[in-house]
């Protein structure tokens, strides 16, 4: 028996959790009191960082490469998080790619690569977590507050959430006996590398000043969301997407 488990502590996956809204979702689940396999796809300095710094703070964390885009690789991400830390009782699906571009404009390439990691790298986590999750286990899928706002140069991106939520209320009721929860949570614009850059500091303020909050979103308060619906205070609340913006749609 690992000998992990007899603590009893819960264990909790955050994929593309190197930096970021990820980065910030470990940490305040480490806190929760969750042992955190740091999942990511190449930033391995970023992330061994992480675990280093998870663990001076005396929590349990591991960091796990893995494409997610990849289901070899997500299995075997199942499998090393099962080896140190014991089934998986949380798995929040952070990992996504963010390229703005006018549909007409998009590559074949940009298409693959935005379909493959922000809606088969779900499905792939997903299917997996159905057959290894312990029951009464929490997912939270993210989605965007851009499918609500329909801006020029989001198409693909949005389609590629937009299935994400179609998964997460079908998924929800796919798990119907088991007691887990699936939610999913859609950020508005978030200061993090994935959202600034590119833009300009115009661009920046302007949409720092959309939400009638009148700031960006900071890591902290999408990690405070994921907290929530991973937590027990969020028992009741299954197959919903939490619009986290600011009161910007």
């Amino acid at each position: 028996m690992n000998t992990t488990q007899s603590t009893a502590q819960k264990v909790a996956i955050v994929t593309g959790a190197s930096r970021g809204i990820g980065a910030a979702i470990a940490q305040r689940l480490a806190e929760d009191g969750f042992a955190i396999a740091v999942n990511y796809a190449s930033s391995a300095a970023e992330a061994d960082a992480l675990v280093a710094t998870l663990q001076a703070q005396g929590h349990q964390a591991v960091a796990i490469q893995a494409n997610v885009a990849h289901s070899a690789e997500v299995r075997a991400l199942f499998d090393a998080t099962e080896q140190a830390l014991g089934k998986v009782d949380v798995l929040v699906n952070n990992a996504g790619i963010l390229k703005t571009m006018p549909l007409a404009d998009t590559s074949d390439e940009l298409f693959d690569q935005t379909l493959a990691i922000n809606t088969r790298g779900t499905f792939n986590t997903l299917r997996e977590a159905a057959r290894r999750m312990n029951d009464g286990g929490r997912i939270v899928n993210f989605s965007s507050t851009a499918l609500a706002l329909n801006l020029p140069g989001y198409a693909v991106y949005n389609a590629s959430k937009a299935a994400v939520e179609a998964l997460t209320h079908v998924f929800a009721k796919e798990l119907r006996g088991r007691n887990i929860t699936v939610n999913a949570v859609a950020p508005g614009p978030v200061a993090t590398e994935l959202f600034l850059n590119g833009k300009t500091p115009e661009q920046i303020q302007a949409f720092s000043k959309m939400p009638p909050l009148e700031r960006l979103g900071q890591p902290d308060d999408i990690a405070r969301v994921v907290s929530f619906l991973a937590g027990p205070q969020a028992a009741w609340v299954n197959g919903q997407v939490l619009r986290a913006n600011g009161g910007l749609a």
